[in-house]
């Protein structure tokens, strides 16, 4: 099964100049707790973002163009490629960027988005439009706090 998983802004927002817009520990826990054990596939620019390369615990599979060696993961040059990797039962969370995002929309299956409640005057990287494929299936929600300095919520979906 394939998940997309993201911190987004209210106008989908999530990245600038290769960077994360939103810190949010419950956001890296969620996220953490969710792909664990299973396989995570990343863009080639989403991989150098990570401050310690490959995450440990899971199967760090990366695309790149570039023939690459990265330590601690599969590389592999297209998604297509990637995904004959993958068994048909295997959990995949697409972790980023936008371009992975915007290719693996039309094959998810489910939708784990952090939505903060915020329009950031600078962005460069969005999450794909998605609402009319999916439907809302569960929300949390969680107000500003010392650990955030942002109302966000966490909202899953499945395809319809």
């Amino acid at each position: 099964m394939i998940s997309l998983i993201a911190c987004l802004s209210k106008n989908r927002a999530i990245g600038l100049n290769n960077q994360l817009l939103y810190h949010i520990k419950a956001d890296m826990a969620r996220f953490r707790q969710l792909t664990i054990g299973h396989t995570i596939l990343m863009g080639r620019r989403t991989y150098d973002s990570l401050p310690h390369g490959a995450l440990p615990g899971r199967r760090n599979i990366v695309l790149s163009r570039l023939a690459l060696t990265l330590p601690d993961c599969e590389v592999y040059s297209s998604l297509e490629e990637a995904l004959k990797h993958c068994a048909t039962d295997e959990s995949i969370y697409i972790i980023g960027g936008a371009e992975l995002y915007e290719q693996t929309i039309g094959m998810a299956q489910r939708l784990y988005l952090t939505v903060v409640d915020d329009f950031p005057a600078c962005a460069d990287a969005f999450f794909p439009p998605f609402e009319a494929d999916f439907k809302l299936i569960s929300i949390s929600q969680y107000k500003k706090s010392e650990d955030s300095c942002y109302a966000f919520a966490f909202l899953d979906y499945i395809r319809k």
